[in-house]
């Protein structure tokens, strides 16, 4: 099929590749524009940018699609499809219809669960036991479009958000594929309005760990948050991010250091695994007490 490709960050990019390698035709790759970053704040291209050039691809970032002009490049490439994956654009309806076959969006939950923009993170945070990626036909709705295909996959005890990201990253660029070579036998299912919730940005200000919670929901904001924002907990003036914790056994008032990685929670305790301290980098916990030890007893 000729396909345009509309993508951002590192989830988009294996869909990218699974097209390609799968010997569709890649009209042109739409993704954000490039933004200062780094210390130098110069414009960084997005991870989509970045592979579509290595594959040669024609590579288009509009602001958005309120000029003419860009809308009509887009239907002048005359697409059978676009294949949309975490672009980051809400798209009108005149791009929605320009595709001879529609708009085809990955969205990586278990629709109507978790619409919008963090499923990942608060199926983690919600202590789902499964999630999934959907391929959705898209309509003015967020998130709300009939589904073509599913695929499920277990969320374990030891996901992070970065470990479940890859894992649907693969997952959905396996699925799409699939989806693509069965477009015109696949019949769309409405979805229902029973189930619905939704996926809210993750914003930093609730990231610090509260300690009064049980120790599972303490240990799924840990994961759910990790690598970024990262949950944190304040010891004095220091800020320290958790990157990684399981459940164990132990009590203690909530927030005490009970055995120097163990922290005591509202039920239960969690050991804190891997941790970072602002400036430093991400660190094993055996590392990093070695220059900065939990004391026992202490409260954080």
């Amino acid at each position: 099929m000729r396909i345009v490709f509309m993508g951002t960050p590192d989830f988009s990019v294996p869909v990218l590749d699974a097209l390609v390698e799968a010997g569709h035709e890649i009209a042109a790759a739409y993704c954000q524009p490039p933004r200062p970053a780094g210390r130098g704040k110069k414009d960084r291209p997005t991870p989509v940018h970045k592979r579509a050039e290595e594959l040669g691809l024609d590579v288009r970032y509009p602001v958005n699609f309120k000029d003419g002009a860009d809308v009509d490049a887009f239907v002048s490439l005359n697409a059978d499809v676009a294949v949309v994956v975490a672009y980051g654009l809400i798209l009108p309806q005149v791009i929605l219809d320009a595709p001879a076959k529609g708009c085809l969006n990955i969205h990586a939950s278990l629709l109507p669960r978790w619409r919008g923009a963090a499923p990942i993170h608060r199926a983690i945070m919600a202590g789902d036991a499964t999630t999934g990626v959907c391929i959705m036909q898209m309509e003015a709705g967020l998130d709300t479009g009939p589904i073509l295909l599913r695929e499920e996959t277990a969320i374990l005890d030891t996901d992070t958000t970065l470990v479940l990201h890859d894992r649907l990253a693969e997952i959905g660029a396996g699925a799409i594929v699939t989806a693509l070579g069965q477009l015109d036998d696949l019949t769309p299912v409405v979805q229902s309005d029973d189930g619905v919730t939704y996926a809210k940005k993750i914003e930093k200000a609730e990231a610090q760990i509260d300690w009064a919670q049980s120790a599972a929901d303490v240990d799924r904001h840990i994961r759910g948050l990790s690598p970024f924002p990262g949950a944190w907990f304040a010891d004095g003036d220091q800020r320290v991010k958790v990157l990684m914790s399981n459940v164990v056994d132990g009590a203690g008032q909530a927030g005490e250091v009970i055995d120097q990685v163990t922290v005591a929670c509202g039920d239960g305790a969690v050991a804190l695994t891997r941790l970072q301290r602002a400036g430093k980098g991400a660190m094993d916990v055996d590392v990093f007490v070695r220059g900065y030890p939990l004391e026992n007893g202490k409260r954080l």
